[in-house]
């Protein structure tokens, strides 16, 4: 599913991850109201005020003998439990409120803000899989976390232009699916000359939302290729760290002149790959921009 950005985060994790139960709601689905707690007195509690009248009159028999310790402690033990069952029964429970009832205000709450998988058509759809998955490839990829790429405007522009293009693409399939639907029930001839301008509008507008997922793979491509020059970059920096220990070896071992190209090929790789991670993060940037445009 797709939801707008502009909706809560915390709010869409949770309808995120109730799509089914969305699905449920769409469909006109309502949960039940919690059903009332009929408060009744608890057979505890009618035992104890049953035994009240004989509790007294033993406490009074032992208070009156010898063994009044007893009956004071007797006593106390008796207060103390009539106390705590006045108390629980003042309490109230807590009636909480089903999950599912607020999955569903949520859902109604933010109804025409998030688009389900039965919103688009087999076509829309796979474009859409498109979009997201060069969203998420730029998104998870350690360039935009180090910063390499404007992170900040990747965070904000890339959800945008996924909701733009999912909204535009679910508007396209319901359009689509009301087109098949009239050519099922058959068209006259004189109806033909109106439906062709239709058809072409379709065409037209699957075909604006399908450029802009391309130019996201366009710059989802160059981000790969900054990637992948990063993570080559990081490994010859790791070479070269480790330079002083092999020149030490071929020193001591009289095969250091052997070894100069070798290590003067390394720094020429380290250097090259520099200009090509400089050349993709470029490349990327102009990609960004054109997706602004």
């Amino acid at each position: 599913m797709v939801v707008d950005p502009g909706v809560p985060p915390e709010v869409a994790g949770l309808l995120r991850a109730h799509v089914p139960l969305l699905s449920r709601i769409r469909a006109g689905w309502v949960p039940p109201a919690a059903p009332a707690q009929p408060r009744h007195r608890s057979a505890s509690g009618a035992l104890l005020l049953a035994a009240t009248p004989a509790v007294i009159a033993f406490m009074a028999v032992l208070l009156a003998s010898p063994l009044a310790p007893a009956g004071f402690m007797l006593l106390g033990t008796y207060v103390f439990i009539v106390l705590i069952k006045i108390a629980s029964i003042g309490e109230v429970v807590d009636d909480d409120r089903p999950h599912e009832r607020g999955v569903y205000e949520q859902a109604r709450w933010y109804d025409g803000r998030y688009l389900l998988p039965e919103d688009f058509d087999e076509e829309a759809g796979k474009v859409l899989a498109r979009a997201q998955r060069a969203i998420g490839s730029v998104l998870r990829s350690h360039i935009n976390a180090e910063g390499l790429l404007d992170d900040v405007r990747n965070a904000l522009m890339l959800p945008a232009q996924e909701w733009e293009i999912a909204r535009l693409l679910a508007k396209l399939s319901a359009l689509r699916l009301e087109h098949r639907e009239l050519l099922s029930r058959g068209i006259a001839p004189e109806v033909a000359a109106v439906i062709e301008p239709l058809e072409r509008a379709l065409a037209g507008s699957e075909a604006a939302v399908v450029a802009r997922v391309e130019a996201l793979e366009r710059y989802a491509a160059h981000v790969a290729d900054a990637e992948r020059a990063y993570h080559a970059r990081g490994q010859i920096e790791e070479l070269r760290a480790r330079l002083p220990k092999y020149e030490e070896l071929l020193a001591e071992s009289g095969a250091d002149a052997l070894a100069v190209p070798e290590i003067e090929r390394l720094a020429e790789d380290a250097d090259v790959l520099e200009r090509t991670l400089r050349r993709s993060v470029r490349s990327a940037h102009e990609a960004f921009r054109y997706l602004e445009s």
